[in-house]
């Protein structure tokens, strides 16, 4: 069988991340604008390949300056690198059924600045939707150390330690349809 492809649902999926804050605290956020792809060969999962691309100016920690700095040229530079890129290199584990663990390893782009990143995903299982799509889901986490990235914008606070954490915490929900069945779908409405 040759390798089918899914198509990220922005809807249902999301990439979230935390860090350290002062030193004692967690801040969240999440990127809304996510999007991408896995080709899936399910005779032989360590061949799929997985594609997602997020668009940096849609991070949101629900404070409105907050993002607005992690946007600027201190952080994320959203104007000059409008997209943060993942491109799966290898994939290690199988998948049979729900539960079961796996890495995916590939580039991780940041601010023009690719390193390799491990993501440690548990698949959690494949349904049909009400209107007839094949859906999978995945969950991943790793952590990156953020100035491997350009990322040192930083503080020194008087009583020791630094404003913002180095570690970043991902974690990402996802769920990815079936293209050929989205495609059947569409076709279906057209007619």
């Amino acid at each position: 069988m040759a390798s089918r492809t899914w198509t990220l649902d922005p809807a249902h999926t999301s990439v979230e991340l935390s860090v350290r804050h002062m030193m004692f605290t967690k801040v969240r956020g999440r990127f809304d604008d996510v999007e991408g792809t896995l080709e899936v060969d399910e005779e032989r999962p360590d061949r799929s390949k997985v594609h997602v691309q997020i668009g940096t100016a849609s991070i949101d920690t629900g404070v409105g300056d907050r993002d607005k700095h992690l946007r600027s040229a201190d952080f994320l530079d959203a104007d000059k690198h409008p997209t943060l890129t993942f491109e799966s290199k290898r994939i290690e584990g199988a998948v049979d059924q729900e539960g079961d663990r796996f890495r995916v390893v590939g580039d991780l782009t940041i601010r023009g600045t690719t390193r390799e990143v491990t993501l440690d995903v548990v698949y959690a299982g494949r349904r049909r939707d009400p209107w007839g799509n094949q859906r999978a889901g995945f969950e991943a986490t790793t952590k990156i150390d953020r100035r491997e990235w350009g990322l040192t914008w930083n503080q020194s606070l008087e009583t020791g330690g630094i404003l913002v954490g180095n570690e970043v915490s991902i974690e990402l929900g996802v769920q990815a349809v079936l293209k050929e069945a989205g495609e059947r779908e569409e076709a279906h409405a057209m007619a």
